[in-house]
């Protein structure tokens, strides 16, 4: 696929330029885009990508940010691979350094955080749900430290999770991580096993406080099942976010 130069209608897209590209796991790669307007955004906000094939034909799909907003001039979107996927496969089959794609954003509102919005922060995420909330979990780490916080992270296997070697380097002090394990955990996993209920949800609010402001992000059902169990685990129901992920990219 080619990426034209946008013009007339299309005058809000722009061609990024991809700067690095970073493997997560077997199926996630993370990749830094240079965008020539740059603009601020706000952690938990998405960029929109469209592919342009030769015959014309489009394909659009929206991922979340993962880089801090502190961060200029450059954004990170990290992109799982979906078999039958118009978009991903493309990503992960063509792309490479020096490429131009096709974007626009940011775009989003209610699923956001800033760091005048303090916590604490209790963020809830399955499988590439994860990526808005490392946005959300690096901007914290930058400017505000001290705001409490914790990332309860549901995942297949312990290969599919993402960011795992920074999630280890953010779990310290006032920020913990939380692992849980829907499948395949073996005999030398030491965190969590089992989908995301009111049982873990109290074990993550036990260690992080009361009334922590809630973010969950992951595939329908996954936030469905994590929103009731924040509501019996007493979060209130208008500190609580969400963001649903689509079946297909």
């Amino acid at each position: 696929m080619t990426t034209p130069t946008p013009t007339g209608p299309t005058r809000d897209w722009q061609l990024a330029k991809v700067e690095r590209i970073v493997s997560e796991t077997f199926r996630v790669k993370t990749y830094t885009f240079r965008l020539p307007k740059w603009r601020p955004f706000t952690a938990g906000q998405h960029y929109d990508v469209r592919l342009t094939a030769a015959d014309g034909y489009q394909a659009q799909r929206s991922y979340s940010i993962a880089s801090p907003p502190e961060r200029e001039g450059t954004i990170d979107l990290t992109i799982e691979l979906i078999k039958d996927g118009e978009v991903s496969p493309y990503f992960h089959n063509v792309v490479e350094v020096g490429d131009t794609i096709e974007m626009r954003g940011p775009i989003g509102g209610p699923f956001t955080w800033t760091a005048s919005q303090g916590g604490p922060l209790l963020l809830v995420a399955g499988g590439s749900g994860i990526v808005p909330i490392m946005s959300m979990a690096r901007h914290r780490k930058i400017s505000a430290p001290d705001t409490p916080g914790l990332i309860l992270f549901s995942s297949r296997t312990f290969d599919h999770i993402i960011y795992r070697e920074e999630l280890d380097k953010l779990n310290t002090g006032q920020f913990k991580v939380l692992h849980t394990l829907t499948r395949d955990a073996s005999k030398d996993w030491t965190g969590l096993s089992g989908r995301i209920d009111a049982g873990i949800m109290q074990e993550a609010i036990a260690l992080l406080g009361l009334n922590p402001k809630t973010f969950i992000a992951g595939s329908s059902a996954f936030v469905e099942t994590g929103t009731r169990a924040a509501l019996e685990s007493g979060v209130a129901f208008d500190d609580i976010r969400t963001e649903h992920f689509g079946p297909s990219a």
